[in-house]
């Protein structure tokens, strides 16, 4: 152990003076671009410096491989030895970590240590911050780079790296890290082929090259390279196309509604995607000839490992979402305060107006055209209808997909075991009580992302109203309108709903482990907000706007400085009835 922290101890001005030159040689082109200030290499380089502080933590405390690294940092020192076809039956991931880790230390001539190998994710983790913000200011700016990155994008891609379910690995040997990574860099350069009509050549194959490199790291990330990001290509095929606009004809009865708008929805070459959804397939390709090869998904050890349906993975997921990203639901809840006390108050601003139609009365309706335009325009409907379906189909997933995993309760290492024992596993009326919180933390997701959802903003002016729609929408129009601010697409969220659901909903295992790339996709998506209302004066204040984004920050550093003391200064052992050690008498830490 002497020796371990010795040579831990010693490399500390080597590891700093390799971390900066890579950071220099890797960073060179995004600087460029991006512009970055003072601030930004700050909190860059605070993300290092805080990574490489628990990295130092970790090897006095924990000096021994830990849990998976009992099979990853093995296999990476075999295959460091050059034995490249020796393989551990156990692991059930690609081995990318392995091979880019080893790549790495041969470049700068170190050994393959286990505190060596631990330390690639220390590395990899500032990266990982750089690719979010590169993420984000292209979510913001999709057709340039003009006038560099935005304050909201280097605070979001730096929350996105201390987020505690993949911050907490980068002093450990696991592949969350640079799988995230790898998979941004995906997702960065798939938002740059939307600023071009047609992509070269060269990116075809580098899109390609970045999505086998995602799947090397784990099989999972074919839902986020494909899945996720061939969808979004899709979408962009489809809204390419531009069929010649007409009127909108005032309709008598429902089928004449119907009939239109399927007409318009046919109309244009739609059924033959563009070259650009070639990466995806190549990619999708390259999976399923591996899933034939190896006989299945996983790697290794399949029986602990069957894929299944498990639809409660995706009630799941709101509640963790609702408790990592707390602080971002702060808007949501002011604007949900200040519209009830104006509606108590009889001050609300509500938008009842009857449209007008310019040249006379519209024609008789039917009763059944009537019902179903109202049906389309009452929010209040709408959201009764929507509740009522959330609750329904929660509980029926509940009542029957609800799966518990043997490894969910044998392993009391796991958070997840202690929130199954106190939850679900207590008594079965705990699980439809969970039905209603389900359904609100998903509430708070979506409208994170939807943006103002109360409306609280005041009506516009007739002078506004008589503004064409051109000039009141569009980018173009409005230069002074925040791009930080703008919501995703509705096709984008819901493309990322159904990828999510993809990637979880195949595990019977619960672990936040599991949640990190759709936490890190829906992060990304989320729009700047002011933590006060429009409608309040003070909403335009530096602390209306940035307190949100602080917030967030101090929540993680919190949730991340109590995981790591748990982890450091409570461990325990495993014993039989009799007091007898288990497991050999090693040391059991909590962690994720």
């Amino acid at each position: 152990m002497s020796t371990f922290s010795t040579s831990a101890d010693s490399s500390f001005t080597l590891q700093l003076v390799r971390y900066g030159l890579i950071s220099i040689a890797l960073h060179i082109y995004t600087i460029n671009k991006l512009k970055p200030s003072f601030i930004f290499f700050f909190f860059l380089t605070a993300v290092g410096l805080l990574s490489r502080q628990w990295l130092s933590i970790v090897t006095k405390a924990v000096p021994e491989s830990y849990l998976d690294e009992v099979f990853h940092i093995p296999q990476a020192q075999v295959y460091c030895d050059g034995k490249w076809s020796q393989w551990d039956d156990k692991i059930t991931t690609p081995p990318g970590l392995y091979v880019l880790t080893i790549l790495a230390n041969r470049l700068t001539g170190l050994p393959c240590s286990a505190y060596y190998l631990r330390t690639f994710n220390v590395e990899v983790i500032s990266y990982l911050a750089l690719a979010a913000i590169r993420s984000r200011t292209r979510i913001e700016k999709p057709k340039t780079d003009e006038g560099g990155y935005s304050s909201y994008a280097a605070w979001t891609g730096i929350n996105v790296a201390l987020f505690p379910a993949l911050f907490f690995f980068s002093g450990l040997y696991y592949t969350d890290v640079i799988s995230t990574f790898v998979v941004l860099l995906a997702y960065t350069n798939h938002l740059g082929r939307f600023r071009q009509d047609t992509p070269s050549l060269s990116n075809h194959f580098y899109t390609i090259f970045l999505g086998l490199l995602a799947l090397c790291m784990r099989q999972t990330n074919i839902f986020w390279v494909v899945v996720y990001m061939g969808g979004l290509e899709v979408v962009r095929s489809i809204k390419a196309v531009r069929p010649r606009s007409v009127a909108t004809p005032e309709f008598t009865t429902l089928s004449e509604q119907i009939e239109f708008y399927i007409w318009r929805y046919s109309l244009g070459d739609i059924h033959d995607p563009s070259l650009n959804l070639a990466s995806p397939v190549v990619i999708m390709g390259a999976f399923v000839g591996f899933v034939a090869w190896n006989g299945g998904v996983v790697l290794g050890d399949k029986s602990n490992h069957v894929a299944t349906l498990h639809l409660a993975q995706m009630l799941y997921i709101w509640p963790l979402f609702a408790f990592f990203s707390a602080p971002l639901f702060i808007p949501q809840l002011m604007d949900w305060s200040v519209f009830n006390f104006q509606t108590l108050t009889g001050s609300a601003v509500l938008s009842n107006r009857t449209p007008t139609t310019k040249g006379g009365p519209k024609p008789s309706q039917s009763a059944a055209l009537k019902t179903f335009n109202w049906l389309g325009s009452c929010r209040t409907t709408h959201s009764i209808v929507v509740l009522a379906g959330a609750l329904g189909a929660a509980t029926l997933i509940v009542r029957y997909n609800t799966i518990i995993h043997p490894f969910t309760l044998a392993d009391n290492r796991h958070y997840m075991f202690y929130v199954f024992r106190y939850t679900i596993l207590r008594a079965r009326w705990i699980r439809y009580a969970l039905v209603p919180i389900y359904v609100l933390c998903g509430w708070l997701c979506w409208t994170a992302l939807r943006g103002t959802s109360f409306p609280t903003e005041p009506s516009p002016s007739p002078a506004d109203e008589k503004q064409p729609a051109s000039s009141k929408s569009g980018t173009s129009s409005q230069p002074n309108r925040n791009l930080d601010t703008a919501s995703p697409p509705t096709s984008t969220a819901l493309v990322l709903l159904l990828s999510a659901a993809l990637s979880l909903a195949t595990a019977p295992l619960v672990e936040p482990r599991y949640f990190i790339l759709p936490w890190v996709f829906w992060r990304l998506l989320v729009p700047a907000r002011p933590a006060l209302p429009a409608s309040v004066p003070a909403s335009g204040s530096l602390v209306s706007r940035w307190l949100v984004s602080v917030l967030e920050t101090a929540w993680f550093l919190l949730v991340n400085a109590v995981t790591m003391y748990i982890f450091i200064t409570r461990p325990f052992y495993w014993r039989a009835p009799d007091g007898t050690l288990l497991d050999g008498g090693r040391v059991q830490r909590f962690m994720w």
